[in-house]
């Protein structure tokens, strides 16, 4: 269920790590009043010799792109057309909030706009039937214009998105 072709926007706020650009990106859609079949995305860049997380937003229209611009704008975000890349991090996509506790993989195929689940050190797509502990934290990437979830296994036969809701920062026990 990839979303229709879109419109997109780009804002760099400079935040410097995943979870910063996160909370960001939610908080932007709740003030902006997104559409639900809003897409927005994180970005590693470093265009400039400056590593950092930009946002990126994919909208149905370009009339609600044009309403999304003015918006971040009155809250001082300066947006500009395109994405960074196309290789984005998707945080907001049709079905995420849904994706909570354990569900098989053709529920989270089915109930979102992510299209494929791909396992670590697999060949193989899981059987729609695997059971996944989104932990709360679903985080697909965009792949050849496909929403795609790494996955890896976990302790009972589960599978666990690859990306972990809490990870230790590097070097916290230095």
């Amino acid at each position: 269920m990839t979303p229709a072709p879109a419109h997109l926007l780009t804002v760099d706020p400079g935040i410097g790590d995943l979870a910063g650009a996160d909370h960001l990106l939610r908080d932007l859609a709740a003030r902006l009043a997104l559409p639900e079949d809003a897409v927005g995305c994180t970005h590693l860049v470093r265009d400039d010799g400056r590593p950092r997380v930009a946002l990126s937003l994919a909208l149905a229209s370009e009339a609600a792109r044009d309403r999304a611009r003015d918006r971040l704008a009155a809250h001082g975000h300066q947006a500009t057309d395109g994405a960074p890349d196309d290789r984005g991090r998707a945080v907001l996509y049709p079905g995420a909030e849904a994706l909570t506790g354990t569900l098989t993989i053709a529920d989270l195929l089915s109930g979102s706009a992510i299209d494929a689940v791909t396992v670590l050190g697999t060949p193989d797509a899981p059987a729609p039937d695997t059971p996944l502990d989104t932990r709360g934290h679903v985080r697909p990437q965009w792949q050849d214009g496909r929403l795609v979830l790494l996955a890896q296994p976990a302790a009972g036969g589960v599978l666990v998105p690859f990306e972990h809701p809490d990870p230790t920062p590097c070097c916290a026990d230095h």
